[in-house]
């Protein structure tokens, strides 16, 4: 029996909104309730507000860079799943995140939409 994602609510964190637009599409298609912000800040306020299953964070984004988002999330301690979704892959920026416990660094030019969407539903599915 395939599972449910329908009781799931995910936070896309992107400044590119062409490209969060087609994220959010092809979750909303999967049965997923996705919430979406276009600077760190905005989305830590989401995260506060709704305490969303799992993030997808950008690095590069204004008013707070997803790194520095991140740590903010950890500290409230709701125990949120994130996963980078961004264009930089050099050590010191994967690093970075590995120490902030996040759950998977997707570089963009790896992964298509698709491919995004079954890793999220493979970290959810292994939250339970």
């Amino acid at each position: 029996m395939a599972e449910s994602f329908i009781d799931k609510k995910i936070l896309i964190v992107e400044d590119d909104v062409p490209l969060l637009m087609s994220l959010k599409d092809q979750f909303t298609g999967e049965g997923f309730t996705v919430l979406t912000a276009t600077d760190g800040q905005q989305g830590l306020d989401v995260v506060q507000k709704e305490n969303p299953d799992l993030v997808l964070i950008d690095i590069l984004l204004p008013k707070m860079d997803g790194i520095e988002m991140a740590k903010e999330i950890h500290k409230l301690g709701l125990g949120t799943l994130m996963m980078f979704l961004t264009n930089l892959n050099d050590p010191e920026h994967i690093s970075e995140a590995i120490a902030i416990d996040i759950t998977d660094y997707l570089v963009k030019s790896d992964w298509h939409i698709n491919d995004v969407v079954a890793r999220v539903k493979q970290k959810l599915s292994t939250k339970q």
